[in-house]
């Protein structure tokens, strides 16, 4: 999966290991839209405050790294940044000239050179839209390419991947939605292996949005040694997303041979960028219930900043409290809640609420006692 990745590992010293320049020749160009700008900006919603200039010059950096005039009058418009308007007409002068080579670059294809030349000058300007940020132009010109005869399944099902690309960008759902269905269909025509497996990874990404969950949680526990999409998000947040559903799923002999002994996941589980999901799935395995609940904590908070999930973090906490209640309450007849209260390292009356509720509305297959504080 490296030879997909878009960004490039920075330097870190003089005495670096030498690589083979066929490897080189073979890895392939950035992909656009920029997915990690889209969640930069997701996290302005839920940064404090000191977090807010940070956030912004990081942001202004990757646009005028990308000449990206028009999604910069977006971020104007949408998310208040200060309009710097020699930036924007700087920005505005570079797209004008760039997108007027692509087009002469496309003309003269269509004049002096095969129908590759061509197809390679329509995602040369279809990808320059995209990556400014022009969702309209984009969509316009990816529906080009598909739309155009004697292309290829395989090209049309990278034109529809990559608008579909552009509409998960902008959170375009219904768009993403007929996408999906369009690339599926290309994809049982006639798409090879590695098409199939990364378009697995868009419909689940897709099916978070959407608070589908376990059919999420199937599609990327699937991909899990396969996985290769690196354009629309890394393998350490596929593997976040594909552990975050799958707790939820998973019978106990499936979680320990796919999850908490799964040498994919064991590789990656423990790197800083996904705490606390070690504490969350040993919890819910060895029975660590407070771990358990202190773990969500920090996974709240994480949810939060994610621009796929955070829109669903309320609803998954809730899942979780009620996966590990009822795990709990399996094993017993009958508890008494101060024995409940003190394995899940929360005060009684909290949990006897929660119970109540869960209880009243039959998502907890117990009983609350009259006679004392227990649960059955």
């Amino acid at each position: 999966w490296r030879r997909r990745r878009r960004e490039k590992a920075p330097m870190a010293s003089m005495d670096v290991e030498e690589t083979d320049p066929q490897e080189d020749d073979q890895a392939e160009p950035p992909t656009y839209p920029n997915m990690d700008l889209a969640q930069t900006v997701f996290q302005l919603e839920a940064a404090t405050p000191s977090e807010l200039d940070p956030l912004r010059a990081q942001i202004v950096e990757a646009v005028r790294s990308d000449k990206m005039a028009p999604y910069y009058e977006i971020l104007i418009a949408k998310y208040g940044f200060s309009s710097d308007n020699a930036l924007l007409s700087e920005l505005k002068a570079a797209n004008a000239e760039e997108l007027a080579a692509l087009k002469d670059t496309l003309e003269d294809a269509e004049q002096n050179h095969g129908e590759t030349e061509v197809l390679d000058a329509l995602f040369g300007i279809a990808s320059f839209h995209a990556r400014v940020g022009d969702k309209e132009e984009a969509y316009t010109a990816f529906d080009i390419i598909v739309d155009k005869p004697k292309v290829s399944t395989g090209k049309k099902i990278d034109a529809s991947m990559a608008k579909l690309r552009v509409a998960l960008f902008f959170m375009d759902t219904d768009t993403a939605r007929k996408l999906l269905r369009s690339a599926k269909k290309l994809v049982e025509d006639g798409g090879d292996w590695d098409r199939r497996n990364r378009l697995k990874v868009y419909e689940a990404v897709f099916f978070m949005i959407e608070r589908d969950f376990k059919s999420a949680a199937e599609l990327l526990l699937d991909g899990v040694a396969t996985f290769t999409c690196t354009e629309l998000c890394s393998y350490e947040s596929f593997i976040f997303y594909a552990v975050l559903t799958n707790v939820l799923y998973l019978k106990r002999p499936d979680l320990k041979k796919k999850i908490v002994d799964g040498p994919e996941v064991l590789g990656v589980i423990h790197l800083p960028q996904l705490d606390p999901l070690p504490v969350l799935v040993n919890g819910l395995y060895e029975c660590e219930y407070a771990g358990f609940f202190n773990a969500l904590v920090t996974l709240n908070s994480n949810l939060l900043r994610d621009r796929y999930i955070a829109r669903h973090a309320r609803y998954l906490i809730r899942e979780y409290r009620i996966l590990v209640y009822s795990q709990y309450l399996d094993a017993y007849k009958s508890v008494m809640l101060g024995t409940m209260a003190s394995a899940f390292g929360v005060g009684q009356p909290f949990l006897d609420q929660e119970l109540s509720r869960f209880i009243a509305t039959s998502r907890l297959n117990a009983k609350a006692s009259c006679d004392a504080p227990a649960v059955s």
